[in-house]
């Protein structure tokens, strides 16, 4: 802010916004906005919220217009004397220059302050740069390392693929190789159960032809054993022998037990 600027800035550290409308000013040579003016000045003891110093007196704080008008600019000083209208203007010179310089002051204390965030960023960048630097190296280095690895493995890829291929030719000339003995036993196998077939028809042909002639050819009556004087005593002494009795030894049926049964109606 420079002596000709006709803006004030609000004096307390936080606000720093432009004074329009009405002021707070201070003895200490303070303005304030009328918002912060009026919460810091409402309180007992009262104490400039810029420097901290005590305002006890009757005017040490005044509530101003900024922008008056004209009958009020027309009315202020008349009837001063001109020592105090120079006195009462020099005064008020000086509050716009303790501002200037105060504004200034700020200034040059942002401005270091913000050269010195300034540098602490610049280490900072510089010590990240070359970190990232260092990092690149490394990663560098790793791509290589990973590039030299990709070319063995695609060697390795191109050789396995290979033997791959090959083994697959001899597979698949494996899979025609027994594919024909597969059909081969098969056709075997079928000429086998055919010849078996016709193997068995023929024995089943030949043992029905077996059967038919032993039907065809007449049995011959066992030979009668020759009945003499021997013949007979071994017949009997056979049945003896079983505990069977002779012809004449069975009793013959009562006469009761001849009768015919009768049915009675």
């Amino acid at each position: 802010m420079s002596i000709c600027d006709d803006t004030l800035l609000c004096n307390f550290p936080k606000c720093r916004a432009k004074l329009s409308g009405f002021a707070w000013v201070t003895a200490c040579s303070h303005v304030f906005c009328d918002q912060h003016g009026s919460e810091k000045f409402g309180r007992s003891p009262v104490i400039c919220p810029a420097c901290s110093s005590a305002l006890s007196g009757k005017l040490d704080i005044v509530r101003m217009e900024l922008s008056p008008s004209e009958e009020y600019k027309a009315m202020v000083l008349t009837g001063l004397r001109p020592d105090i209208v120079l006195d009462i203007s020099s005064r008020a010179l000086a509050f716009w220059s303790y501002q200037v310089h105060q504004e200034r002051i700020y200034q040059e204390y942002s401005l270091s302050r913000a050269e010195s965030q300034l540098k602490q960023m610049e280490k900072m960048l510089t010590q990240q740069n070359q970190s990232r630097e260092l990092e690149l190296t490394a990663l560098k280095g790793e791509i290589a390392s990973l590039k030299k690895m990709m070319d063995e493995y695609k060697r390795n890829y191109s050789e396995v693929s290979e033997k791959l291929m090959q083994r697959n030719r001899q597979y698949q000339k494996l899979q025609g190789l027994y594919d024909s003995l597969r059909m081969r036993s098969m056709v075997v196998g079928v000429g086998e159960r055919h010849t078996e077939q016709q193997m068995g028809r023929q024995d089943y042909n030949a043992d029905n032809n077996a059967g038919v002639a032993r039907h065809a050819t007449p049995q011959r009556s066992p030979p009668f054993l020759s009945l003499g004087p021997e013949g007979d005593s071994r017949f009997l002494s056979a049945l003896e022998a079983d505990g069977g009795k002779t012809f004449f030894q069975f009793s013959s049926p009562g006469r009761d037990k001849c009768r015919p049964f009768i049915r009675k109606h």
